[in-house]
């Protein structure tokens, strides 16, 4: 497949996600690593992505390999390491009894934070890695939560209601980054599917003695736990523009040359959760359309992966155990 194929049409109206420009001439979210390169080493990439072999052997539709761990956390209620070639983070998973709130009293809460470390790259010491930690987590929170108003959210936060308006549970989802090697928001999302895939959630059970007016007594089983739902959650799908064409799971080196990205958050049946933008240059909404199509093959694809990986990482998990 092509990218640069598609046909340039149809967008207005379509009605898809938030396109969010990220502020600032050049946003954090590149994550660029200041690599030194020559005039030669920029002309070698640039050409590589224009004859579709990059620098690294793949096409401009390839990604790198991707390894999923789950369960490397063992006091979370779920987690998991992910691998996108030289990039690599970890999600966990914390569930919490918590109250709803009161314009949404039928829903939980998910919280998403990303640690940018230091020890993953230099450039992510002091406010510049506090403020791309906070521009990561704001756009998973868009890709995987639907933004503020909640729609086309990839979790069902109806699910996490113990009793309406008087007890849910809240989920808090800490992710780091270990190592970066480019395409940080498409391994954060990924690390979070399958940290979710390995969440367990205790039962609870409701005292039946409380009136509408009290809060009700819980008991939360020791033994009884209900596995976290993913089939919703979406795959995050990072396009990103060097020269005239589009590649997808950039490195850091290829992000150094990005004149714009656009990152599309696609569930299992194709359906667009969330979008942003990020970069200088603006993109004509047909070019957004055509995009967006791009976005929902490759997931299929990214989808298909990460289950694969994903069963084999749980698969192991309950051999350990049963050894």
């Amino acid at each position: 497949m092509r990218l640069q194929n598609y046909g340039f049409r149809n967008f207005v109206g379509c009605g898809f996600g938030i396109l969010l420009p990220m502020s600032g001439p050049v946003c954090l979210l590149h994550c660029r690593k200041m690599v030194g390169l020559s005039l030669g080493e920029k002309h070698f990439i640039k050409g590589g992505i224009d004859q579709n072999i990059r620098s690294d052997g793949r096409k401009r539709d390839y990604y790198r390999p991707i390894f999923v761990e789950t369960g490397v956390i063992p006091q979370a209620n779920g987690s998991a390491r992910v691998r996108m070639g030289a990039t690599e983070v970890i999600a966990s998973v914390k569930a919490e009894l918590g109250k709803p709130s009161a314009l949404h009293p039928d829903k939980g809460k998910v919280v998403i934070f990303v640690d940018c470390s230091a020890v993953a790259e230099p450039t992510f010491e002091g406010r510049g890695g506090e403020e791309l930690s906070a521009e990561l987590s704001v756009a998973l929170e868009r890709c995987l939560l639907g933004g503020t108003s909640g729609a086309g959210a990839g979790i069902d936060l109806t699910s996490l209601i113990v009793a309406e308006g008087k007890i849910c549970w809240d989920l808090y989802i800490d992710s780091l980054v270990i190592s970066s090697d480019g395409n940080l928001l498409d391994a954060l999302g990924a690390s979070i599917k399958a940290a979710l895939a390995n969440t367990a959630i205790p039962k609870v059970n409701i005292s039946a003695a409380a009136s509408a007016d009290e809060q009700p007594e819980v008991d939360i089983s020791d033994e009884e736990f209900l596995q976290f739902d993913t089939s919703a959650v979406p795959v995050i799908i990072t396009l990103t523009q060097v020269g005239r064409h589009y590649i997808v799971d950039a490195t850091s080196e290829e992000e150094s040359h990005m004149s714009s990205a656009v990152s599309i958050s696609v569930n299992r049946k194709g359906h667009v959760c969330g979008l942003t933008k990020r970069g200088g240059e603006g993109l004509d909404p047909s070019v957004v359309s055509d995009m967006i199509s791009v976005a929902q093959h490759l997931s299929e694809l990214l989808m298909s992966r990460l289950d694969s990986e994903i069963s084999a990482a749980e698969a192991e998990i309950g051999d350990d155990e049963e050894s």
